[in-house]
């Protein structure tokens, strides 16, 4: 592949956050590579310097010392505006270089020297899109695919496509972003078909030199769809034959490949439960198959229905892999989702993170807003992902890495909302470094997308920006409340969705249990389904007693009376009133601060008048949430 870094697009939004070309090229020094994949990655790192940096000289340096990871060194010169960065490894030259440039765009003053080391927390952050085979986006908010495969031979790809893919890939490498699913968990076996594995390998070529290496989502039931075995049971000779000639296959035309993603026996899929097997059965079966090549199979435990009959949904998945803990094979990850349920706006963490403790795992996050406005509503995730990590913190808990549901789209500035873009950049830089904070992440992303304004006005924003997912939570679903969408789609709030040809779970009635006594779903062992007792102590103790639980978990955990009174002295009713209008008044607020002047002077015309919009039509959903939710529930305290 070229080494040479495309000219940004003149299209507003579409080079992200990425630097800005300085008005001088710099001088950079660097090392000379025999290996291809390494020359290429410090090419890039010098072009992107080249480009973007405003000082003097910068020096990189490959080093023996230090940590042997993609970690780096930093070392500035306030005296001629130089800079060396050090590394083990090339690719950690290219993290140091974009580290460089982002602190150039965010630092607050260049008059002293300044040096720093930083190494990744986690060995995979991962990008896990949920793109399929004929261009649409499951849960994708921004346009069709990224990966045009009408476009890519097993030659090459288009020079549009190509440059396109090149933004996503600096984009990613700038975050530290290392792995990447091309396609969605509810796989189409012909991703596995030699013409697809072809265009993979072009996109793996691409991809390589930034440090991102590609798996696959694949369709357990792949060797029967395609008709080349009569069953998919993992434990028959013929299916495991199989598999082994395709990842036989698959590394030969990508000898890095990552590994395989398996979303199985859930929602529709096929897996090896469809046989008597287990989950361990199968991802097990997987595994032996990647082991020659050192790769790994990551098997989700989004796993609830057919086996779990009356049995509280946000239970299921503790009750259906508790008992194969211990049982998996060291190269299988088990991957969930960061709530027991389904990435709502506010969940108490999953307690399965406390309950395999034989077994390496994955955290799973949303950056896509499928629960949160879609690319409708500005929300700020980084709140709910430290939210998550202050429950289950990624590095003492010793996990395996942090997969992203991602968000991009071939619109123009690839996440829909300009201010979604603001989430793909937070979950790299969390996945990176999980102990930064929501601000530092704000603050970073607003001065390299928007550039350098008046303190106040981007402190304005930031304050924006942070708030915004306490205000999803208070116009959507406060105090607790959950999955209350409105079908399929889940946008906008449908808390009387009942359909008898829906299973039971899959209906919002389920979950908040509105009856004219009170509200909320009691998952007490005392009294209710018993989902307490898979929580660690002192969780579990906190949880089941009503007067101890938190209040943003209140109606998760408990069915409280209409006049129950909160810690305010607020009754249950009083309270919901007043979050669903301190959500509404919230986003009212952003759309003040937005038409002020300051802001239509700090931001381009086009993104303002994009969010300007968006933000209208934020406002009236939040509106028509508040609405139509309390208008229901009302109606349950009048019997």
């Amino acid at each position: 592949m070229s080494s040479e870094v495309p000219s940004d697009n003149d299209e507003v939004g579409a080079t992200l956050w990425l630097p800005r070309k300085a008005s001088m090229p710099a001088h950079v020094v660097c090392p000379k590579m025999a290996d291809h994949t390494a020359a290429s990655t410090i090419a890039i790192a010098r072009h992107e310097l080249q480009e973007s940096w405003q000082g003097g000289q910068v020096t990189l340096r490959l080093v023996s010392e230090g940590s042997d990871n993609d970690g780096y060194h930093i070392k500035y010169k306030v005296a001629d505006h130089s800079a060396v960065v050090s590394a083990r490894r090339p690719l950690g030259l290219l993290y140091g270089t974009y580290a460089l440039l982002r602190w150039q765009e965010t630092k607050e003053g260049n008059d002293r020297d300044t040096t720093w080391t930083s190494a990744p927390a986690l060995q995979r952050r991962m990008l896990n899109h949920w793109d399929n085979p004929d261009g649409s986006v499951e849960r994708g908010y921004a346009g069709k695919s990224i990966w045009k495969w009408e476009q890519i031979t097993k030659n090459g790809m288009t020079d549009s496509l190509r440059q396109r893919l090149t933004i996503y890939a600096r984009a990613n490498a700038s975050v530290g972003i290392n792995a990447m699913v091309v396609n969605n968990v509810n796989a189409s076996p012909k991703m596995v078909t030699r013409p697809y594995l072809e265009k993979l390998k072009v996109i793996a070529d691409l991809l390589r030199p930034y440090g991102i290496q590609v798996w696959l989502s694949i369709n357990f039931g792949s060797p029967l769809a395609l008709h080349e075995t009569k069953t998919a049971d993992p434990l028959d000779a013929a299916v495991q034959r199989w598999w082994q000639r395709k990842a036989r296959e698959i590394y030969k035309l990508i000898p890095d490949f990552g590994g395989f993603l398996v979303k199985a026996n859930s929602e529709g899929q096929p897996g090896p439960g469809d046989y008597h097997r287990s989950h361990a059965d199968g991802a097990n079966m997987l595994a032996d198959a990647l082991k020659p090549y050192g790769s790994t199979v990551i098997w989700r435990s989004f796993v609830y229905g057919a086996n779990h009959k009356g049995e509280d949904r946000v239970m299921q998945a503790v009750s259906e892999f508790k008992p194969m803990d211990g049982l998996f094979h060291d190269n299988v990850i088990l991957q969930s989702k960061n709530g027991p349920l389904d990435f709502q706006p506010r969940e108490p963490y999953a307690p399965i993170f406390d309950n395999m403790t034989k077994t390496p795992q994955m955290a799973e996050l949303q950056i896509t807003q499928e629960y949160t406005g879609q690319s409708l509503h500005l929300v700020y995730l980084a709140p709910m992902w430290k939210e998550f990590f202050s429950y289950v913190d990624p590095v003492a808990r010793g996990l395996k890495g942090i997969a992203g549901v991602a968000n991009t789209g071939d619109d123009t500035n690839w996440c829909g909302h300009p201010f979604s873009q603001s989430n793909w950049y937070a979950f790299g830089r969390l996945a990176w470094d999980p102990s930064l904070t929501s601000e530092q992440i704000a603050h970073e992303w607003l001065l390299q997308t928007f550039g350098r304004g008046d303190s106040v006005t981007v402190a304005a924003l930031e304050d924006m920006m942070l708030s915004s997912r306490e205000a999803c939570v208070d116009y959507m679903m406060p105090l607790g409340l959950h999955h209350i969408f409105a079908f399929d789609h889940h946008y906008g709030p449908q808390p009387d969705g009942y359909k008898a040809e829906y299973p039971l779970e899959w209906c919002p009635v389920y979950y908040h249990k509105a009856d004219k006594q009170g509200l909320g779903f009691d998952r007490t062992v005392a009294t209710g389904s018993g989902a307490t007792a898979q929580y660690r102590e002192p969780y579990r103790s906190l949880y089941e007693n009503v007067k101890t639980c938190p209040e943003q978990y209140l109606l998760w955990f408990h069915h409280v009376a209409w006049d129950y009174r909160l810690a305010n002295g607020r009754t249950l009713w009083q309270s919901l009133c007043d979050h669903y209008d301190a959500g509404v008044r919230r986003v009212a607020a952003y759309r003040v601060l937005w038409q002020s002047p300051a802001v239509r002077n700090y931001v381009d015309k086009v993104q303002w008048q994009q969010v300007d919009k968006l933000l209208a039509t934020q406002l009236d959903n939040a509106r028509q949430w508040q609405h139509t939710c309390l208008d229901y529930f009302n109606g349950f305290r009048s019997y």
